[in-house]
């Protein structure tokens, strides 16, 4: 049974996860045509991924890392119970003390809900005031290849336009409305995105909000959708 304090431990959100297992799947695993190597920015309790591995033939590494020791422990257990210890490696250390180059991709479900500290129920999951923080610090490490889960209530336009600064265009992308969950309607939370309503850097409807995970993609022989993406996710 879940209780608000193992909310509190470990994120919790099985309409998120199954989205950016999703995508994992479509955007990254189904596009790799030989044994690549992947690293992840924050694996939670490592569902999304585990999933994704399940349902395709993906013959490459996945490296995780996760600084949440709690959820780390889960996603290793979870590894373990479905015999996928040699494709999906979850280590609880800092992703950034990492920074395997040699990667064909980067993927994460980053945080970005937007608060004016990390004095909120999940600290980890702050993505600092406007929420596009960590997903910008991602994208300025210079993968080939980065899956983002990006958010409509997170500045998505200025981060798009950001990624287009670092030599990105938007490969490919998949969008989904999720309504607002048990950490976005956190009242800090809440107020700080309504004011960003306001200033047009977040937008949402009622309950509802787009989630969309976006491959950006240095190839340059790829067509960039990134107007259509930000038309889309602004449209709210």
């Amino acid at each position: 049974m879940l209780t608000q304090q193992s909310l509190k431990d470990v994120f919790y959100c099985p309409e998120e996860s199954e989205f950016y297992s999703q995508c994992i799947k479509e955007l990254v695993l189904k596009q790799c045509n030989k044994a690549e190597n992947i690293v992840e920015f924050g694996s939670g309790d490592g569902t999304p991924v585990i999933k994704s591995l399940l349902e395709t033939n993906f013959k490459g590494k996945i490296y995780g890392f996760e600084l949440n020791e709690s959820a780390c422990e889960v996603a290793k257990s979870k590894v373990r119970k479905h015999e996928l210890d040699s494709k999906y490696i979850v280590k609880n250390q800092s992703f950034f003390s990492y920074l395997n180059q040699n990667a064909q991709y980067l993927i994460s479900n980053p945080p970005y809900l937007p608060a004016i500290d990390n004095k909120i129920y999940q600290p980890l999951l702050h993505g600092g005031i406007d929420g596009s923080e960590i997903a910008r610090k991602l994208l300025s490490l210079s993968y080939e290849n980065v899956l983002l889960m990006v958010s409509s209530y997170s500045n998505p336009q200025s981060l798009i336009e950001y990624a287009i600064s670092q030599g990105y265009s938007t490969g490919n992308f998949i969008i989904s409305p999720l309504n607002f969950g048990y950490y976005s309607s956190e009242p800090k939370v809440k107020s700080t995105i309504s004011q960003m309503q306001k200033s047009g850097l977040a937008f949402y409807s009622e309950n509802i909000y787009l989630l969309a995970g976006v491959l950006f993609t240095r190839n340059q022989t790829t067509v960039d959708l990134s107007s259509e993406l930000i038309q889309v996710m602004t449209s709210l």
